[in-house]
């Protein structure tokens, strides 16, 4: 009979040591990378008419490829205040990713790329609450007339501080789209 009840005492004991296990089952959270649909860069020069540059893939990663625009060229000799915004047009009303990637600032960096013989050149105008470059807000100085490309790529936790290039920086591309500008 103590046999019996020393069996279930031990058995007893196992249970409840498995069944109060001390791991943390809550499943972890995690940031979903949201959709982008649209990339819209608006260039404002001092004097004279902005610059719009759009890219809208609103079918996402289906078989119709990005709508890639650029309402005209560049002004020589002159400097632009960009702002840089993202949507997910996948959802009415659209919703502005923007806002997230301003709010994850210490997670986000956008990175400007001018290729292919354009004459421009780029720097940051906001940074992150390390004083680190954001770029969603930027400038940039139309040199002399020529044509190129000027690439805009978004990364999701990029290495902070970074040299300024994609290589060192890290992280994962949430959207790269490469505009072909002419500077007159």
């Amino acid at each position: 009979m103590k046999l019996v009840q020393l069996s279930i005492l031990s058995m007893a004991i196992g249970l409840l040591t498995f069944s109060c296990d001390n791991d943390d089952d809550t499943p972890q959270v995690v940031n979903e990378e949201e959709v982008i649909t649209t990339l819209n860069v608006t260039l404002t020069p001092q004097t004279g008419t902005p610059v719009t540059l759009q890219s809208q893939d609103l079918d996402g990663d289906g078989p119709n490829a990005p709508v890639v625009t650029v309402s005209g060229p560049l002004t020589s000799d002159t400097t632009y205040n960009g702002v840089i915004t993202v949507l997910n047009e996948t959802v009415s009303p659209a919703e502005n990713i923007t806002e997230e990637v301003e709010e994850e600032a210490e997670e986000h960096q956008f990175f400007f790329s001018v290729g292919g013989g354009l004459e421009a050149t780029t720097e940051y105008t906001n940074f992150d609450g390390d004083q680190n470059p954001l770029g969603t807000e930027f400038r940039i100085i139309a040199g002399s007339p020529s044509q190129g490309t000027l690439t805009f790529t978004l990364r999701h936790e990029p290495k902070k501080p970074n040299d300024g290039t994609l290589s060192d920086a890290g992280g994962e591309t949430d959207i790269a789209v490469s505009f072909d500008v002419t500077v007159e």
